[in-house]
C-alpha cells in the first residue's frame, strides 16, 4: 500500500493505524507531532484506531515555540 508521507511517496505495507506509522517511521516523541491524513488534523486519541488507507496523504506537523 502507498501513500504520500510528507510530500513523498512511501511503501507503508498493509493498512496501518497512525500510532503504528508514528513507531514504523521512528518518530520518538509522538507529544510533539500532529497528524494530518487528506487535509484533516487527526486528534491525537485517535492515534490507535485511525487507519491510513492506500493513496492517503498524510503530513506529520511539527510545531515550535520560540524567537523573541
Amino acid at each position: 500500500m502507498s501513500v504520500a508521507l510528507n510530500g513523498e511517496k512511501k511503501d507503508v505495507g498493509a493498512e496501518i493505524t497512525i500510532r503504528n506509522l508514528l513507531f514504523k517511521e521512528k518518530i520518538k516523541v509522538h507529544d510533539y507531532v500532529t497528524v494530518q491524513v487528506n487535509g484533516e488534523i487527526i486528534s491525537s486519541k485517535d492515534y490507535d484506531s485511525f487507519v491510513i488507507k492506500d493513496g492517503d496523504e498524510v503530513e506529520f506537523l511539527y510545531f515550535m515555540g520560540g524567537g523573541r
